[in-house]
């Protein structure tokens, strides 16, 4: 296959270690919490709570544990596609450094 010359089997095994994720991840929940910041009707109480709970815990969910595959074309001969993106993650490893990482939620304490 031409132009899939990257070091990696599985590019998804890697992707959340790369250099710059963690700082996109924020950014991103961080634009998402502006947006929704930006609609009148919304109290910030309420915009938290639609940050973390229902868009950004339900979207992770989705992204890691229900969608099998990759979006890449691998040369695992498909072994990946029956995977999900968390059973993916640091080669299947199941305890790793990354998990606490993904674990932890930004929260909200209204004083």
């Amino acid at each position: 296959n031409v132009g899939l010359d990257h070091s990696e089997v599985n590019p998804n095994t890697c992707v959340i270690n790369s250099q710059g994720m963690w700082l996109t991840y924020a950014l991103g929940i961080g634009l998402l919490h502006i947006v929704l910041l930006s609609i009148l009707f919304f109290s910030v109480p309420l915009a938290w709570t639609l940050t973390n709970i229902i868009i950004h815990n339900l979207g992770m969910y989705v992204f890691l544990h229900a969608v099998k595959g990759t979006p890449f074309e691998t040369p695992d001969q498909g072994k990946a596609r029956l995977l999900t993106h968390w059973e993916q993650m640091d080669y299947g490893v199941q305890i790793s450094p990354i998990i606490p990482s993904i674990l932890a939620i930004f929260r909200y304490k209204e004083v």
